[in-house]
């Protein structure tokens, strides 16, 4: 049954206030005076009065659908806010449908609402922000990046002679509570305490700086020489011009998947594989078939055969890309066991776990049975091939890297796995830096000994500056993990990425741009052909004031990269470090070092003091480097 509830929306205006200022004023839809359906709900936290509904992958039915008539002062094109609470859960509690327009039940997806927003009451309320979850936030949703069908700048347009129009949108996660909608015209910009009812409009930021000059970047592989490969996903066409340039790994992004290959039973389709198994081939790079098990993305026919039939047919699946592919170097097992398993009969979820032998309850022995019987038909029609397990959201779990050492301990138990794999997409990057735990758990699966691979590396922002911070924030992480053997990005050019909406594509497509660099791919890359600064060698200097404060002398450097400069001059106060390394400064900048503890220096009878110093080229930082002090 379907709650009904008052869609009449006033506004309530200043008469003092002039036209202008009420015709800018913003449009506010308190979200719980719709026509709510009936697995929707309201709630309050605090006091705010919120609604939020149930979870559902699938296009909204009615009981999911809060709709609403909203009256306009003026006909015309209008933006549209939203202010949500995003919960605990983030990235599983951030999405929701919406449509394209007034009146309109075509759906969107709208995902990662939590990585964005704005809560501060003087922010400017745009498509990006920092806001984050647990905190109650505005977001403009016209043009917002999280949309699978896009939200332009002309959806929400109200034609003269018809100022009531009607506003629905669609619950999918259950730890999204909505509290208000707000319209405003197209190219008004608002503070959160505009939005939140003051009165006035703020200044709009300035439009984006036109797109760069085309660039072809000659190559070779950004990795070539290094002890750890760089790779991409790998599709047909545009989305992958200038690959070998770039890349000396690859990954089919979808040719590999069984919904791909093979459409209709018995009926396969090798073209897009058989491109990318002999580019990597006759370039020498390992070739990662992505992927045999998974519950996306597979044929619709399999969920509709008996048990027996789903079995024999995975048998066959196996068989036949083992026979066609037989110098597979890295063969992904299973994809997202933790998050997306093959058990469902329904949109692509292969719904054959019970084929592979079935689940157990959550933590027990036999909960991951489907995964180590896959694993054991992969070693015995692949017996050369590398074996990985593939998920996400894991470093960034605790719980979850619990879960999935766990699961790999009982793949080693029978020597069913070569290589672990973590995808590392963007929307399991959201801890603030240094990201204690996302480094600890990262630790905790390299201590199982086994080599790790990143697989599906992505970093989103439609802003230069916020992709470039991200990329800086999680790439070193990966590439200079002693346990990780390489790091695969999940696509890189504009407009073929799978989260171009996101902003997380790195190279240009566009007309008159294409092949020109993000600064995240620029960083990328130097980052990975950086030569290690230096601490020169054998460095001594003689004491001559002992005041706090007075300059012993200026330590020097080297580094081979052009454009470098050396800055973020450290003492090492490290395992194995001097325990004189207190009495002496270093200045960041200059390198100089100077007395720091005039009355410990004047009590120490030393003749000679070591100390370690290193230095940072702005991508690397060197090896401590000991530098002597003498009376």
């Amino acid at each position: 049954m379907v709650k009904q509830r008052s869609a009449l929306l006033r506004a309530c205006l200043l008469v003092s206030l002039p036209l202008t200022a009420l015709a800018q004023a913003p449009v506010i839809v308190e979200a719980e005076t719709g026509t709510l359906g009936s697995s929707l709900s309201i709630a309050a936290l605090g006091d705010v009065t919120y609604i939020t509904g149930l979870n559902g992958t699938t296009n909204p039915t009615a009981d999911r659908v809060a709709s609403y008539q909203v009256t306009f002062p003026s006909a015309g094109d209008y933006d549209l806010y939203v202010r949500v609470y995003v919960g605990p859960a983030g990235g599983n509690d951030d999405s929701f449908y919406i449509p394209n327009g007034f009146g309109s039940l075509a759906w969107t997806g709208l995902y990662n609402t939590s990585q964005g927003g704005h809560s501060a009451p003087g922010s400017t309320v745009t498509v990006i922000g920092a806001a984050g979850q647990n905190v109650w936030k505005w977001i403009r949703l016209t043009n917002h990046p999280g949309t699978t069908g896009g939200i332009g700048p002309n959806a929400w347009v109200v034609p003269a002679g018809s100022l009531t129009q009607t506003f629905n949108w669609g619950s999918r996660e259950d730890g999204l509570f909505f509290d208000k909608l707000a319209f405003g015209p197209a190219g008004t910009c608002y503070t959160v305490a505009q939005l939140d009812g003051a009165p006035g409009t703020t200044t709009c930021p300035p439009p984006p700086p036109p797109p760069p000059a085309a660039y072809t970047y000659p190559g070779p592989p950004i990795a070539t020489g290094q002890a750890k490969f760089l790779g991409s996903a790998w599709s047909s066409g545009n989305a992958s011009i200038n690959f070998a340039n770039y890349f000396n790994k690859l990954s089919p992004e979808n040719a590999g998947k069984w919904g791909s290959a093979e459409p209709q039973r018995d009926v396969f389709n090798w073209n897009d594989l058989d491109t990318a198994y002999a580019l990597a081939k006759n370039n020498g790079w390992p070739f990662h078939f992505h992927v045999l098990v998974w519950g996306n993305q597979q044929p619709n026919w399999i969920d509709e055969l008996p048990v027996e039939e789903q079995l024999a047919e995975i048998h066959e699946w196996f068989a036949a890309v083992a026979a066609r592919y037989p110098d597979i170097d890295i063969l992904e097992v299973a994809n997202e066991p933790l998050h997306d398993p093959p058990c469902t009969r329904e949109n692509g979820g292969g719904g054959y776990c019970d084929a592979l032998g079935g689940t157990g309850p959550r933590d027990s022995a036999t909960e991951w049975t489907w995964v180590l019987n896959s694993f054991r038909l992969a070693r015995q029609y692949f017996p050369r091939a590398k074996l990985m397990l593939n998920d996400y959201s894991i470093e960034n779990e605790t719980p979850q890297t619990t879960r999935y050492i766990n699961l790999i301990k009982m793949l080693k138990s029978e020597r069913l796995i070569d290589i672990v794999g973590l995808q590392g997409h963007a929307f399991s990057q959201s801890e603030a830096p240094p990201m204690t735990t996302y480094r600890s758990n990262l630790d905790r699966i390299a201590a199982l000994g086994f080599p790790i691979q990143v697989t599906e590396l992505d970093v989103d922002g439609t802003d230069d500056a916020v992709q470039l911070a991200g990329m800086r924030k999680i790439f070193p992480i990966y590439w200079d993990h002693p346990g990780v053997t390489g790091v695969t990005l999940w696509g890189y050019k504009q407009n073929s990425h799978w989260r171009n909406a996101q902003g997380a594509w790195l190279v240009w497509s566009q007309a008159g741009s294409e092949g020109a660099q993000r600064p995240a791919m620029n960083y990328i890359i130097k980052y990975v052909q950086n030569v290690l600064p230096q601490v020169s060698l054998h460095q001594q200097f003689r004491l001559g004031g002992t005041a706090n404060g007075d300059a012993v002398g200026t330590v020097l450097g080297t580094d081979t990269d052009a454009g470098d400069v050396l800055s973020g001059w450290q003492i090492y106060t490290g395992a194995g470090s001097t325990s004189t390394a207190s009495l002496f400064s270093i200045d960041p900048v200059t390198g100089v070092l100077s007395v720091a503890d005039a009355a410990a220096l004047a009590a120490d009878p030393s003749a000679s003091f070591k100390i370690h110093v290193s230095v940072s080229d702005g991508y690397h930082r060197s090896a401590p480097q000991r530098v002597t002090i003498v009376r």
